[in-house]
Parts: C-alpha cells; sequence; structure tokens
C-alpha cells in the first residue's frame, strides 16, 4: 500500500480527480503490474496496473488506494475490468464517499476476496484534500512558507524581483516546492507579492513528473494594478484569475465551484493572516533555511495584531541545507 500511495503521489495530479495508485501482486507476493491515474478521463490505476500485468493478472492481488469504482463515466467501471482480468483479491485503504462508491460490495457479491486496510496511513494522508472537499464544499488549503530560522521572508533591502536575492532556502527546497504546485489544483496569491516578486507561480519540477498536466490555476487576489507583472499579463489572457479583494471564503467558494480540492496558499503576511484568522488554514509546509535575517516582514501578520495557529502531526524532514516542517492546523 505504500507503494501504491507512492504511485500516486509521483505524478502530476488528475485535479479534478483523486490521486489514485495500485499494484498487482502474483500469488507469491511478486509485483507483476503497476499504475496511477494521470489525468480525468485517462484510464484509472486499477486499468493501467491491469494492462501491465496482461494475462499474469489471473489470480493475483490488487492494491489500491481508493475503492475501485463501478459507475460509467468517461471511462468505464473498474470493477468490470477487475472481473474480466481473474484478480482473486483486492485491498484497497479508502472507501469511496461519491455515487461511484460501492465497487467493494459489488467484487464481494462477485466471490473476489475484498480487505480494506491502510495499515501506514499513507492513503488516507494522500486522499485527505480530496475527501475534505467533498465533506467542506470548500477546496483543503495548503500554506507554503519559505523562512529563515527567525521566520524572516524577506531579506533587509533585497531587491525581490531578483529571484538570486528573493530566494531564501536551497535549490533542493525551491524544487520541492514546484513537486508540490504540480500536485494542487490552485495556487493562490495577492496583489502585493505580485507587485513585490513578479513570480510565474507554474510548476516546473526537473525532472519533470511523470503525466505531465496544465499548470494549476493561478489566482492573485487584491484590486492593485498589476501592469508590468507577468501574472498580470496572464490574467490579462485568461491564463489567470484576478480577484477583488474579498475574505478568504468567498475565493475558496469560487475554487470550488471550479471544481478545486486542494488550494496553495503562496502570498505574503497579510493574506497568510487573513486566511488564518477566518480558520480557512488546514495545513502547514514551512522551509526553514539554516540562517537568521532579522528581516522586514514577517511570515504572517494578523488582521488585529494578535493570534495563534495550533499545529499537530508534525513530520520535520532535512531538504538541501534545510528543513521542512510539514503541519496539520488544529481547530
Amino acid at each position: 500500500m505504500l507503494q501504491a500511495a507512492a504511485l500516486a503521489g509521483a505524478v502530476v495530479r488528475p485535479w479534478p480527480n483523486p490521486p489514485v495508485g495500485a499494484v498487482i501482486l502474483d500469488p507469491a507476493g511478486r509485483e507483476i503490474g503497476r499504475g496511477w491515474h494521470e489525468r480525468a478521463g485517462g484510464p484509472h490505476a486499477e486499468v493501467a496496473a491491469l494492462a501491465a500485468a496482461g494475462n499474469r493478472a489471473r489470480g493475483a492481488t490488487m492494491v489500491v488506494t481508493l475503492e475501485p469504482c463501478r459507475h460509467r463515466g468517461r471511462t468505464g467501471p473498474c470493477t468490470e475490468r477487475i472481473l474480466a482480468s481473474g484478480i482473486s483479491r483486492v485491498v484497497y485503504a479508502v472507501a469511496d464517499p461519491t455515487a461511484a462508491g460501492g465497487g467493494a460490495a459489488d467484487l464481494q457479491r462477485a466471490g473476489i476476496s475484498v480487505v480494506r486496510d491502510d495499515p501506514h496511513q499513507a492513503a488516507a494522508v494522500l486522499l485527505e484534500p480530496w475527501l475534505f472537499h467533498l465533506r467542506t464544499k470548500r477546496p483543503w488549503v495548503t500554506w507554503k512558507v519559505a523562512a529563515s530560522l527567525d521566520g524572516s521572508i524577506v531579506r533587509n533591502g533585497a531587491d525581490t524581483r531578483d529571484p538570486q536575492q528573493r530566494w531564501i532556502t536551497s535549490p533542493e527546497s525551491r524544487q520541492e516546492v514546484h513537486r508540490l504546485r504540480a500536485q494542487v489544483g490552485a495556487i493562490v496569491t495577492s496583489t502585493a507579492t505580485v507587485l513585490d516578486d513578479d513570480p510565474l507561480l507554474t510548476a516546473r519540477p526537473q525532472p519533470p513528473l511523470p503525466g505531465r498536466a496544465p499548470d494549476p490555476l493561478r489566482v492573485v487576489v487584491g484590486e492593485r494594478s498589476l501592469a508590468g507583472t507577468r501574472l498580470g499579463a496572464a490574467i490579462a489572457t485568461g491564463e489567470a484569475l484576478g480577484l477583488p479583494r474579498c475574505p478568504p471564503a468567498e475565493v475558496l467558494a469560487v475554487l470550488h465551484e471550479r471544481g478545486v480540492h486542494h488550494a496553495l496558499l503562496e502570498c505574503g503576511s497579510r493574506l497568510a493572516g487573513a486566511f488564518a484568522a477566518a480558520g480557512l488554514i488546514d495545513e502547514l509546509i514551512w522551509f526553514i533555511a539554516p540562517v537568521i535575517l532579522a528581516g522586514p516582514i514577517p511570515a504572517l501578520s494578523w488582521p488585529n495584531g494578535e493570534g495563534d495557529l495550533s499545529l499537530a502531526h508534525w513530520r520535520v524532514t532535512p531538504i538541501g541545507v534545510d528543513l521542512c516542517v510539514r503541519a496539520r492546523v488544529q481547530r
């Protein structure tokens, strides 16, 4: 199941569909097929894994992160393909709460052994944003920060339009951010950040991830003119979305209407503070550089000058010379 979750998490998002991975094992426990869902309308992970396994799938076990679907949409039911393949056992991690759910019961009625198991919770964590948006009718929000050890996001006197002066963290951390961007449906920033940094906010991981999809929707919140910026030009041509200054809940309502289930907040301290004060940050990813800057701008500014975010389920990972802290925000 860890391998199946890794397959699903390593590709560009199949937005607005959930990320799913599947591994097929022969009776001796050897891998004979693997697959992942690359894009909406493309083969589901189970179908891709069955294609890789071919005739060897008969009598084998399929391990998949999400319950196989039984509905007919842009593709046919995965349950039908599983039954036709001769698979004898299916292990899935997360039940499908949508109208496509119920595939596990169908397979059981057809005589296949079906087990639900996610021992390391890898699939549950991977699918959490998708499940969250189904439950709450708003996107899961990940706030990404790149800062010094003392929480500064800008060097004193830096020209932030010059990447060499703007960057605080290592090349490895910046590549991790590109991979993160590739796995979300939208990136939200502010006009202040665009005017200060002139970012592209596109996903440019190296090497490119499998299943290259269009860049996430880039959203800029605010009313200041963006003339002369790259995102301003993108908004003018319809390649990005400009929203007037509005409450964070309204921003997320617009994204929900567009089918976005995971939004990445990449912005300055004021917009981040507005989302935090509204209780609309669900996850924190903080890249900490080994430097103390005492810079002029902190990562977050509370609208009324005070507040806090309580965090849980910490995971700290070295990336280059930096540390990456990933945690859930407690309500």
